[in-house]
């Protein structure tokens, strides 16, 4: 089914805005629930300079920038690339949550050797692909299925798991459940990273933290956003964080990838001072 263009305004600019919808259907009807947010399937904005995924006007799920498809555009997907410092080559990186493809996209270009492999439960998200300009390479593999079912269908095959499953309320309601990260936990090999976005007010995310620490004892960090609503967390299995090289690390990784490791290495920290400062204080 082919994307259907609709002209629009958002915050008074003109836009372009793509649905997957058959070449009938009425396009004042979806424009009108899409602004009225009634609109029950994943829809882009593309400016001419950005093109967003959305699944209601409230949250931006995915930017791309038209003139740099491969460039990570959104703040917490730089900082979860984070894992670098600690996985600096992976062999095998899964990813929970497609959205718009930014994560998969840059590893892809930017981790020749990884076999890339992202499982999307939205079948109309998966159907948006081409927009974002994602590869169509036996490297990287999209599967439609549910994260949950998935991760319990396999152990000790990925290097680096990046969970960034969200749907138009937030992160994805069968998360919260310590099966969840413990199948999460065995499909890591030993050494390997787990790499979690949580985002919006801490009410909403601190249940998944509890359940991280639990799962991964404790070794679980938290890097900062500055500027958005996005937390990063890094849980590292069956081996404990090495931070006495980060500085060297970093500059080393910048000769490689297009990221600022030295703002990366100063998030981690800054994590780390507040959950120690947090401790302090119970």
């Amino acid at each position: 089914m082919p994307l259907m263009e609709l002209p629009g305004r958002v915050s008074g600019e003109t836009v372009t805005i793509l649905v997957r919808e058959p070449a009938q259907a009425d396009p004042l009807w979806i424009y009108d629930r899409i602004v009225a947010g009634r609109y029950n399937r994943p829809f882009i904005i593309d400016d001419g300079q950005t093109r967003q995924l959305f699944f209601n006007l409230d949250f931006i799920q995915s930017s791309m920038r038209v003139d740099d498809p491969f460039a990570l555009d959104c703040a917490y997907t730089r900082k979860m690339m984070a894992f670098l410092l600690f996985v600096p080559d992976p062999g095998h990186v899964l990813m929970i949550g497609l959205g718009g493809g930014s994560l998969a996209k840059f590893c892809y270009r930017y981790l020749p050797r990884a076999r890339l492999t992202v499982v999307e439960v939205n079948p109309d998200v998966i159907a948006m692909r081409g927009a974002f300009d994602i590869p169509d390479d036996e490297r990287l593999t999209i599967v439609q299925a549910d994260a949950a079912d998935y991760l319990a269908a396999g152990e000790a095959d990925t290097d680096v798991l990046l969970l960034d499953g969200f749907d138009a309320r937030g992160i994805a309601p069968g998360f919260l459940d310590r099966g969840f990260y413990a199948a999460a936990r065995r499909r890591l090999r030993t050494g390997g990273l787990l790499v979690a976005n949580f985002a919006g007010p801490k009410k909403y995310w601190s249940g998944h933290l509890d359940l991280l620490h639990d799962v991964f004892e404790g070794r679980v960090h938290m890097g900062t956003v500055p500027g958005g609503d996005n937390h990063i967390a890094l849980a590292e299995a069956g081996r404990v964080f090495d931070w006495d090289g980060l500085d060297a690390r970093a500059d080393a990784l910048s000769d490689r990838f297009p990221l600022d490791f030295s703002a990366l290495v100063h998030s981690l920290r800054d994590g780390t001072q507040f959950r120690r400062a947090k401790a302090s204080r119970r």
